[in-house]
């Protein structure tokens, strides 16, 4: 049976794998559309496909490996093998999505980057089904939980930063343009399979999943677990629909730097004053939880993220940078909790479902979050595209005012109204009936 009480290192060890959660979530997002359109000279409608059919691939594999896991689980007692594998083979498909050889077309570009990318998606499933997975295997305890997500979440905040402000910052640093993008890619592959293999090795030693009895676990389970299991399917709701969100908010910044604010490096202080104030939040918000329960907590913090998208447009329109980076600072507040709460809220679901299918809930969990947050680039370069986006292979073209429009909604009231949505459907989910102390 899995341990109620956590040591330091297993805790330590399992939130070392959100570096490449952090890392593989958010740089893509943030740069690879911008990458196709303002390097590549890819049409904004174009890149849009380029950038969603990886994801489509992904949401397909995720079940069956979700599936597999369990597999793994019932006869092997641990979900590290597909971990592992995944760890080691992500580098090399991350690497190839930023190397593109000089002088091909457009076409052969995109058709470059999808390929990689497939790759890289895979690999990435192949450790990240089996790590969302994993939490309900350690510990059954509902408070520990939330202990072992807050680390796990605080680790994710400082990948954010580190990506998301420091990987541009590689890139500007060397000019731009393709070498830029390919030593940004190596730097950060390195880390990713860093933070990975530190989580797989923490598993291996100290993972306490008692072998199951073997029976197969098909890819139905997960799907059967979403018809089934109101509780699931509502807290999965409210997850993928802020995934979207917040995927159209990371590939908006990109272009909300260099086409509102006026150069793509404001990008890096966009994403520090984002990430700061939740390195700071996360004991705040597990207090809260445990003074209020997670749904509560889970709800303030949606809250205040409509808060934030909302600030964002008179910030924008007036050009007041200042209230945008405080807007932008407070949004940091609600997405730690926005990340915190789902992820402890899913291995108590799990548990009320029963630990041999925790890897098919898993998958589909993972294959709809993939979903929202491929769709958001997807989203925005199809506002693009509607608004008119003139894409360039070199210095920012001059846009029309459409185009200005089209990415400032995109940065604000889009995700706004998708929150709304959301805490709607959260509004309407039960937590177990559990003492909010755990115990």
């Amino acid at each position: 049976m899995p341990r109620d009480r956590l040591t330091r290192a297993q805790t330590a060890g399992y939130a070392a794998g959100s570096v490449g959660t952090g890392g593989f979530g958010t740089l893509p997002g943030l740069v690879l559309a911008y990458y196709l359109t303002d390097t590549l000279g890819v049409a904004a409608a174009f890149a849009a496909v380029v950038v969603l059919v990886p994801k489509v691939w992904d949401v397909v594999i995720d079940p069956a490996i979700g599936a597999r896991s369990d597999h793994e689980v019932a006869t092997r007692g641990s979900r590290h093998r597909l971990m592992l594998l995944g760890a080691v083979t992500l580098p090399v498909g991350f690497v190839a999505m930023f190397a593109v050889p000089d002088g091909v077309g457009t076409a052969i570009a995109a058709l470059w980057v999808v390929v990689a990318f497939i790759l890289a998606t895979t690999s990435f499933s192949l450790f990240q089904v089996p790590y969302i997975a994993a939490p309900a295997d350690i510990t059954s305890d509902y408070a520990e939980r939330t202990r072992m997500m807050a680390w796990r979440v605080g680790v994710l905040a400082l990948a954010i930063l580190a990506f998301g402000a420091g990987a541009p910052a590689v890139r500007d640093a060397l000019g731009g343009g393709r070498a830029g993008y390919l030593v940004m890619a190596v730097v950060s592959a390195t880390a990713l399979a860093a933070g990975m293999l530190a989580t797989v090795a923490s598993l291996r030693g100290h993972e306490s999943v008692a072998r199951g009895s073997g029976e197969a676990v098909t890819l139905r389970a997960g799907l059967d677990a979403v018809r089934d299991l109101p509780r699931f399917r509502s807290l999965l709701v409210v997850f993928v629909l802020q995934a979207l969100a917040t995927g159209i908010v990371l590939a908006a910044a990109q272009y909300v730097a260099t086409y509102l604010l006026g150069s793509q490096s404001w990008v890096s202080i966009l994403f520090a004053a984002v990430v700061a104030p939740a390195l700071v939040v996360m004991p705040l918000w597990k207090r809260h939880a445990a003074a209020r329960g997670k749904r509560t907590a889970y709800l303030s913090a949606s809250w205040l993220f409509v808060a934030a998208c909302v600030v964002q447009v008179p910030a924008l329109v007036a050009g007041w940078v200042w209230l945008s980076v405080l807007a932008l600072a407070a949004g940091g507040v609600a997405y730690a909790g926005m990340q915190l709460f789902p992820l402890a809220m899913l291995p108590d679901v799990i548990e009320e479902a029963g630990r041999a299918r925790g890897g098919a809930m898993s998958g589909v969990w993972t294959a709809l979050e993939t979903a929202g947050l491929a769709l958001g680039p997807a989203v925005v370069l199809a506002m693009l595209a509607v608004g008119g986006f003139v894409s360039s292979a070199g210095d920012p073209a001059a846009q029309p005012r459409s185009a200005h429009i089209a990415i400032g909604l995109a940065f604000t009231l889009v995700p706004a109204a998708l929150a709304l949505v959301s805490i709607s459907v959260l509004r309407r989910h039960e937590e177990p009936e559990v003492a909010l102390d755990g115990r």
